[in-house]
């Protein structure tokens, strides 16, 4: 089943992108399939995190929110020469051990402006801000944990 849904998954995405003309869905077919084979490779069905679809959409709708607010944060302090920025590194201890739930937890971090994940150890991430003086490490603490409520409960090193 989980196969079967990513193939048609795919599938989807190729019809999306590229329409929906008969002539070209053999090679969407053959995409699908391919893209398919590579997925199961990458990620076998039981590696997957159950991610729980009322909790992952207002996850995202969350994020889109605190990314504009965050953005127009980082607008103001760039352009407002008073209110200085003190760019450096914090350390975030993460309760995500390394992997896939991990790394996607980075990408999302990296996407909120002002915070960029610079490097990686067992338990704790080392994270690029823009301004060390603001609570960068309890706003990352509690979006971790609204992530890993998303994928259903807790993980890793607690």
């Amino acid at each position: 089943m989980s196969t079967a849904l990513r193939s048609l998954g795919f599938l989807l995405v190729w019809l999306i992108l590229a329409g929906t003309n008969p002539v070209d869905l053999p090679a969407g077919v053959a995409a699908a399939l391919a893209a398919t084979w590579v997925s199961l490779r990458l990620t076998p069905p039981g590696d997957r995190a159950s991610v729980r679809p009322f909790k992952a959409t207002r996850y995202v709708l969350r994020f889109l929110s605190q990314a504009i607010v965050a953005g127009t944060d980082v607008a103001w302090r760039a352009l407002d020469p008073r209110l200085p920025l003190q760019p450096g590194f914090v350390t975030f201890r993460t309760r995500l051990p390394a992997g896939g739930e991990r790394e996607a937890f980075c990408a999302i971090t990296s996407l909120l402006p002002g915070t960029l994940p610079a490097a990686a150890s067992a338990d704790e991430l080392i994270i690029h801000c823009l301004d060390v003086n603001q609570p960068v490490v309890a706003q990352l603490t509690a979006e971790e944990a609204r992530f890993i409520a998303m994928l259903g409960g807790a993980r890793g090193h607690g």
